[in-house]
């Protein structure tokens, strides 16, 4: 089975004073249609990079992203625009990656009107729809981003990356910030959206324990490269790599 998303070989290189700093060293994963694929590793790993490099964010030294048997990196402008209302991305801070100045209803919709989906009318219609679909309110629209809570405003976020109607969403430390209640409340939206949506998620996280439930696959990153790659079951009971060891040593234990 062709995958949805495959890397091969991705370098990624930052400039930095006395040479490049080399955030991912060549990387490869595939990501089939309808699973999700964790990508976990400590802070600095590389995983925030990959995840920016598939989205065209970054820019690669070297390697390839295909995306549906597209070459991400060979996309003209136009092609690049189709590609990026497939593919969407949460990010980690909703409070950095909303523009507090905007109401809530005109930052879920500038993608609609961006891409020319619906008239005005049509497309506050679907901003409703979209807000009572991620548990907020239709009257919400009219309120600002420093109104909401935290989980609230990654709702929000939610929101608006559902708003093109993406088939893949990379998720990158979306659940992070919040508390462990409200990142449980989340990570369940986020599993009923991808049951309802049929959607494909590369969910960036630091924490296996959040992902043991949402994963179908783990990949483990370290120093840029991934160390390793297995079912999310296989990985928790036989573990092989020493990285991904010492990340479910870390995995707080209740004691009783």
């Amino acid at each position: 089975m062709t995958a949805l998303l495959e890397v091969r070989d991705l370098v990624v290189d930052y400039a930095a004073r006395g040479g490049a700093t080399r955030a991912v060293d060549h990387a490869s994963l595939d990501i089939q249609r309808g699973e999700t694929l964790a990508l976990v590793g400590e802070s600095g790993s590389g995983k925030t990079s990959l995840g920016r490099a598939i989205l065209r964010l970054v820019a690669i030294a070297s390697g390839t992203v295909r995306y549906d048997g597209l070459d991400v990196q060979a996309l003209d402008s136009s092609a690049l625009r189709a590609f990026r209302r497939r593919v969407q991305v949460v990010f980690q801070d909703p409070k950095a990656s909303l523009d507090p100045r905007m109401r809530v209803g005109d930052i879920v919709r500038e993608g609609i009107d961006i891409h020319a989906l619906a008239p005005r009318e049509a497309a506050e219609l679907r901003v409703a729809r979209l807000l009572e679909e991620v548990g907020l309110s239709a009257h919400d629209a009219d309120r600002h981003p420093h109104e909401f809570s935290g989980g609230e405003r990654q709702r929000i976020a939610i929101a608006r990356a559902l708003a093109v109607e993406p088939e893949f969403l990379v998720l990158d430390e979306a659940v992070s910030a919040l508390d462990v209640l409200v990142r449980a409340q989340v990570l369940d939206l986020l599993a009923r959206l991808q049951a309802a949506r049929a959607l494909t998620f590369l969910f960036i996280a630091h924490d296996l324990a959040v992902v043991r439930q949402t994963a179908s696959r783990v990949a483990v990153m370290r120093a840029g490269r991934i160390v390793e790659c297995a079912p999310t079951a296989e990985l928790f009971r036989a573990p092989v790599a020493p990285e991904t060891k010492a990340l479910l040593a870390a995995i707080p234990r209740i004691a009783w």
